[in-house]
């Protein structure tokens, strides 16, 4: 029985020190998840119990379990390496055959999908939308769409404005008075905001703020230097003055009404931009529009929301407005999220896709398939998808890799115990052949 002992303690520490040498092995492997030999003990046993003087049988080899905690997370400075901060798994898929790895290691094939470094799995995640918007729910292969963003035509400009109440009030009642974008004398100041129409090109939008009265001002609206209001069929009427939006103000200074008066007969379009008749507007909805651009069906609306009337210089703050011009991509970005967006010329950014990150209840129940890569099995149960940062998984963290969490130094040391009790068992076998060498001289 001796012997048995011996050779169930040889084998079992012969099985650490695989474990222990193969954690050695993957210290500097991406992703890797190190493992522990745990053993327990062997009795005979009959259906009436062991008794209370029955001596062991030995060892045996219990599980070998792996240990998911956390690995360092070091900065590589490629986009495409992804490290999870916390729980989860990526998930791949082999024409159908569906892996997970903490390895976020990515490279894109010839076709722009995203995939593992040997290019035979592709990365699952979320799709979009032809707004960008993430699709949820239902996984795909995530590719990098690398064409050009079309342009968007400008619907909206906003901007936060403030009049001088002390400015001296200009006649326009008289000639000298009349407003000219060419004269100053006939305008308090003047802004000016780029907008864009439906094929990307960009024009300029000029306003010319008028002091009428004490709490009035007039608004003359440009478009590249012309009135974008013209009417009649004179080519010359988009050389002709804008209507003008009237801005009233309280006491306070406070925006009380912005009226704009609808031009004049049919209208006629003069500018690339072609805004025609302006619609009236009042603090309701704090925003003046206009309505029949050819460029936007729905017209530019310019809100004026924010203006005020103080005793300070007229300025406004930077303006915001919704369109842009073709852009082309520049680079890639990916937030912790998962979120891919790629960014382009023309300061725009998309979303074009999603990681999605796989969690387990029992990740000790995966098993591993080479290719620091594991597969579900009944014991692990089937995976929950969701993205990152949503309830208890991780977050992505672009420009990096997980290590392995192999600890080198509590490594070592079992190293030497597994040697140790490889020698200790050893010694077992050796003695029980000299105990049986003696009984065999006395006979």
């Amino acid at each position: 029985m001796s012997f048995n002992i011996g050779l169930s303690g040889l084998y079992a520490a012969n099985k650490q020190l695989d474990v222990t040498g193969n954690n050695i092995a993957n210290v500097a492997t991406t992703g890797f998840k190190s493992s522990r030999t745990e053993f327990e003990d062997v009795y005979s046993a009959t259906k009436l119990g062991s008794g209370s003087q029955v001596v062991g049988s030995g060892v045996r080899l219990a599980n070998v379990s792996q240990q998911f905690t956390q690995g360092d997370i070091n900065n590589t400075g490629n986009v495409l390496d992804m490290g999870i901060n916390g729980s989860g798994f990526f998930t791949l898929s082999n024409n159908g055959a569906t892996s997970y790895t903490r390895n976020g290691t990515f490279k894109v094939d010839k076709d722009g999908f995203i995939t593992n470094t040997d290019y035979t799995s592709r990365l699952q995640g979320y799709g979009v939308d032809a707004n960008g918007k993430i699709i949820n729910g239902v996984l795909t292969d995530l590719k990098l769409d690398t064409s050009n963003l079309a342009p968007k035509t400008t619907s909206t400009v906003t901007s936060t404005i403030n009049l001088n109440s002390t400015a001296p009030v200009i006649d326009d009642t008289v000639p000298a008075g009349k407003f000219n974008p060419t004269l100053t004398a006939t305008y308090t100041k003047s802004f000016s905001t780029p907008i864009y129409d439906s094929q990307g090109n960009q024009h300029t939008m000029d306003q010319y703020m008028v002091k009428t009265g004490s709490n009035t001002w007039k608004v003359y609206t440009l478009v590249d230097g012309r009135n974008p209001d013209a009417t009649g069929s004179d080519p010359t009427a988009a050389a002709t003055p804008p209507v003008a939006s009237t801005l009233s103000f309280d006491t306070n200074g406070k925006l009380t009404q912005v009226s704009t008066p609808a031009p004049p007969g049919a209208p006629v379009i003069s500018s690339d931009l072609k805004m025609t008749s302006w619609v009236p507007g009042t603090v309701t909805n704090g925003v003046w529009k206009a309505n029949g651009a050819a460029a936007n069906p729905a017209g530019v609306t310019i809100s004026m929301a924010n203006t005020t009337q103080y005793n300070a210089d007229t300025a406004r703050s930077i303006p915001t407005q919704d369109g842009y011009a073709t852009g082309q991509i520049t680079n890639l970005t990916i937030d912790g999220t998962g979120t891919l967006f790629a960014n382009f010329s023309n300061n725009q950014s998309k979303a074009i896709g999603q990681v999605a990150l796989a969690s387990f209840t029992n990740e000790q129940g995966l098993q591993a398939i080479g290719g620091t890569s594991w597969k579900e099995t009944f014991a692990s149960g089937i995976p929950g998808y969701d993205a990152p940062e949503t309830g208890t998984l991780g977050s992505i963290q672009s420009n990096s890799l997980e290590e392995s969490n192999v600890n080198l130094t509590n490594e070592l040391v079992n190293l030497i115990k597994a040697q140790s009790n490889y020698q200790a068992n050893a010694k077992t076998i050796s003695t029980q052949s000299t105990i049986m060498q003696t009984i065999i001289q006395m006979t």
